[in-house]
């Protein structure tokens, strides 16, 4: 999985960046600042970051399932788990 950083506390401007952020040709570990915020390409984690993220309390999990899409929510960042190329083209 592919990971993209969005770093706000902002459910609602996050939410408000969120298409332009996914849009965005980010090469790894690429950094750029989209309406003030800063979005930068975290590159692959492994499948176990999720499990171990989502089993935090403080950790919101949201997901996007029509794209196989996964956001945590955690402190000031929220983190973009995008399906790496292959399960990209399994979901749609």
């Amino acid at each position: 999985m592919r990971c993209i950083s969005v770093y706000t506390d902002s459910f609602e401007l996050f939410s408000d960046l969120f298409e332009q952020v996914i849009d965005l040709q980010l090469g790894e570990n690429d950094e750029r600042e989209v309406e003030g915020v800063i979005v930068s390409d975290s590159g692959e984690v492994p499948e176990h970051y999720l499990e171990r993220m989502s089993a935090k309390p403080e950790v919101v999990v949201m997901k996007d399932k029509t794209r196989g899409i996964t956001i945590l929510q955690h402190g000031k960042v929220f983190e973009i788990l995008l399906p790496s190329q292959e399960a990209a083209e399994i979901v749609g």
